[in-house]
């Protein structure tokens, strides 16, 4: 057993690695530059953990999503591995007591952040005084504007390695093209191109498209028939009740996830949902990071999502046990014209774009030239409805301002309320003798609470209000009374998500994206959008379009999604199906003919013939002439590639 092994077994209990997984922990080890591509639930967070454990220092973790970050770190404490997190809504002198932890305290171990701290000076003179082991970039495709979530802040990632020039990185992400798999080594400059991939063909994993009229009857039948845990993801917060509402009304047991919910609501709900209290989990997006439940049966969408990355990363959180699942989307033909739309919405005009960036300088008070490495914490509703805007038109810009580097918005995050002692303890004790009844209250904090002299700890007023027998509203006057008296600093629990400004405050006027930038990255998002609507509308193996997306060069049909089981109905065997269509296609390819030459000329049974034809006409790939004759459809094949 290799140390990898024996800190895998001694921190997580896992005999063996997951296939890929030793193999990038070696390659990191031995100091090399590294891109993991593993689709989601394929173990990541081990690729850099583990390394990182195995050598001294610290391993500095870049990664975008709060909740996620939040989540490991918890992980890692409750394995008593040192593990702090800094990003936007953290208090000044909370980031710099952590940064100070992590450059004095031996034992720590990893430093999450967000990629927006990473060019601040504050960030960057401390990580000078770490001793780093190994820079780790989750969610890697961020870098690449060829990438369906680029954040100009992941570009500061290069200045990062500028300051330990001889640490190795570990880039992972579960979902890139081949131009953003290029284009992250590029951009992380990478000493050497060293990618590992793992192929992101799920064997067990039936991927479904079922068009229908009415998607809440489908819904039923679906979950009537395919018994077990299951996910349904819907666009908007008020869906996700609806729907969850009508599965009980129909003696289905079911609950609802949202970014809106309360941080005990949600893990309440995913705590149900992962012991099988609640069978069927009806959510936005939020829901499903960090969630690792092996036995979900089908995952299913009612709602065309806006790009396959997204897709492929949520219809795989079905069959993780490697058992049979299904990934499911629901479509109505309205749904493509409804997708459509949102291109233009997604890009509202150039002025739209500058009165939302003005108006957001005034709603937080701050004046041209200054706010650069500030958050504020962005209540949308108030600022939609003080400046009379639309919810989606504020959205969108602000999604298109983050774009091109003038700020960014972090996800709603429920932050709990933080406390830190501010004196030494032996004037904490003098404070005690001559304050009676505070007294009581701080051996009541120190007795629930470890660690509040070196860093902020997370409390729970509601949990100490029972502890002392008394109400939430009395615990907070003690910590304000405290905070006041300069013992602690307290900062209250917030639940909102945060604007910061990677770049300061300028005149709205002089906004400029130039044209050719722009329209590039609405041609982008097109194109990620017509390729949601031609797997959702093409007659071809749904496996092998997402495979083929993602980079897989001449990826099998998998013979069991619903397009591969029609073409099975023909009483044909793959081979001989395959055999007769490439046959065809070379034929019509050269020439145009009638259906009783096309028949003549192939070597096979006509009657077999005659059944791929049939299915091949139905399917618009062979399509008829002026003249009646079949020709082989150039515009499918481009697409399809069949």
């Amino acid at each position: 057993m290799d140390n990898y092994q024996k800190i895998l077994t001694q921190y997580w209990g896992y005999p063996n690695f997951r296939s890929l997984q030793h193999e990038i922990i070696q390659s990191v080890g031995e100091g090399k530059d590294t891109l993991a591509l593993m689709p989601t639930g394929g173990g990541k967070s081990i690729t850099f953990q583990v390394p990182a454990l195995a050598k001294d220092g610290i391993c500095i973790v870049v990664t975008p999503l709060i909740a996620l970050m939040k989540d490991q770190v918890e992980n890692l404490r409750e394995r008593k591995i040192k593990a702090v997190a800094i990003y936007s809504g953290l208090s000044k002198h909370e980031i710099d007591i952590t940064l100070e932890n992590c450059v004095h305290d031996p034992g720590m171990k990893f430093l999450y952040c967000s990629p927006e701290r990473l060019g601040t000076e504050i960030f960057r003179t401390r990580v000078k005084q770490m001793n780093v082991n190994l820079l780790a970039i989750d969610e890697s495709h961020c870098i690449s504007q060829w990438g369906y979530d680029f954040r100009p802040s992941y570009l500061k990632i290069a200045e990062l390695r500028e300051l330990v020039p001889d640490v190795p990185i570990l880039a992972v992400t579960a979902t890139a093209t081949l131009d953003v798999v290029d284009d992250i080594q590029d951009k992380l400059k990478f000493k050497e191109k060293n990618v590992f991939r793992k192929s992101f063909e799920r064997k067990n994993l039936v991927y479904l498209v079922r068009e229908t009229e009415d998607k809440h009857k489908l819904l039923l039948k679906i979950a009537n028939s395919i018994k077990g845990t299951a996910v349904v993801y819907v666009r908007n917060r008020q869906r996700t009740k609806e729907i969850a509402l009508m599965l009980r009304e129909n003696n289905i047991s079911a609950d609802y996830y949202h970014a809106g919910l309360t941080s005990a609501e949600r893990d309440s709900r995913q705590s149900e949902w992962k012991t099988g209290k609640s069978r069927i989990m009806v959510a936005t997006n939020a829901f499903g990071m960090g969630i690792d439940k092996a036995d979900v049966r089908f995952v299913a969408h009612m709602d065309l999502p806006d790009n396959l990355e997204a897709y492929f990363q949520e219809a795989g959180r079905g069959g993780r046990d490697e058992k049979q699942a299904f990934a499911i989307l629901l479509f109505h033909p309205g749904d493509q014209r409804k997708l459509e739309k949102r291109i233009e919405s997604s890009f509202p005009p150039m002025d739209d774009i500058k009165r939302v960036y003005e108006a957001l300088g005034n709603f937080f008070q701050l004046a041209v030239g200054s706010g650069k490495g500030v958050s504020f914490d962005f209540d949308m509703a108030k600022f939609v409805k003080s400046y009379h805007f639309n919810v989606l038109l504020v959205y969108n810009s602000i999604k298109i301002l983050q774009n091109n580097g003038y700020l960014e918005i972090s996800e709603e995050v429920d932050n709990s309320a933080r406390i830190m002692f501010l004196v030494e303890r032996d004037d904490l004790y003098r404070y005690q003798v001559v304050n009676a009844k505070e007294d009581k209250f701080i051996k009541l904090l120190l007795r629930s609470y470890a660690g509040m002299f070196t860093q902020y700890r997370a409390i729970d007023e509601t949990v100490l209000a029972k502890r002392a027998d008394t109400t939430k509203e009395v615990i907070t006057g003690f910590l304000i009374k405290l905070g006041r008296d300069k013992i602690i600093n307290y900062i209250p629990r917030k639940k909102v998500p945060q604007i910061y400004y990677a770049a300061e405050r300028i005149d709205a006027r002089t906004i400029s994206f130039t044209a050719d930038n722009y329209i590039r990255k609405k041609e982008r998002y097109a194109n990620r959008i017509n390729t949601v609507i031609e797997y959702a509308t093409h007659n071809k193996c749904r496996s092998q379009q997402l495979l083929a997306y993602f980079g897989d060069k001449n990826p099998a049909r998998c013979g069991v999604c619903d397009v591969c089981t029609k073409r099975n109905e023909l009483d044909l065997s793959k081979f001989e199906f395959d055999s007769i269509l490439n046959e065809i296609k070379g034929t019509l390819a050269r020439e145009a003919m009638s259906l009783e030459k096309l028949v003549d000329t192939s070597k096979n049974k006509k009657e077999k013939v005659i059944k791929v034809i049939q299915w091949l006409l139905d399917n618009n790939k062979i399509v008829k002439n002026s003249e009646m004759f079949l020709k082989w459809n150039k515009d499918e094949s481009s697409i399809n590639r069949d």
